[in-house]
């Protein structure tokens, strides 16, 4: 057993994963069939561009290190960040997600598969239809999440265990 099998699990829901890939290449087909090249490329440079912005102001608030930014020759238009080495605040990514959750937001927090569960993660996924000023809504949120925490900080973080709410992407 190497673990991924229990990463795959958390991350994309076990069984479904296959209904799920499906699902995003037939989304992907249709939008390049009804939109032409042009327009898919417009749509999904759009998509980037989004979560590149994401990925600039997360990594210049709070104790963040952005680990992959949505750049365009390197995958998919995602953000993924964790705390950075070193960072202790009194909140976990887990309580991160949680506060977002409370506004809406569906950012989830897990670990990483075998050999490297004891780093927590979040991500965000930007599909076609979440534009910057959504982006940016979600930004305002991120930070009034690191104001509520300052003024109301976290006696005991919340677990993986703990964490509540399935693992939906934005």
């Amino acid at each position: 057993h190497n673990g991924i099998g229990d990463f795959d699990q958390r991350v994309r829901g076990g069984d479904r994963r296959e209904l799920l890939e499906i699902h995003i290449i037939k989304m992907f087909v249709n939008d390049f069939l009804r939109l032409g090249k042009e327009g898919y490329k417009k749509i999904h440079t759009a998509c980037y561009e989004t979560a590149q912005h994401i990925a600039y102001e997360i990594d210049s608030i709070g104790p963040f290190q952005v680990i992959y930014s949505g750049a365009m020759d390197a995958g998919i238009p995602a953000v993924c960040w964790k705390l950075r080495d070193g960072a202790e605040p009194a909140y976990s990514l887990y309580d991160l997600a949680d506060r977002l959750r409370a506004r809406g937001w569906q950012v989830p927090a897990y670990s990483l598969p075998a050999n490297c569960e004891e780093v927590v993660i979040q991500r965000v996924l930007v599909r076609h239809g979440v534009s910057r000023d959504l982006g940016s809504l979600l930004i305002d949120d991120f930070r009034q999440a690191l104001d509520y925490f300052e003024k109301h900080p976290v006696q005991t973080p919340l677990s993986s265990e703990e964490a509540s709410g399935s693992i939906i992407d934005l």
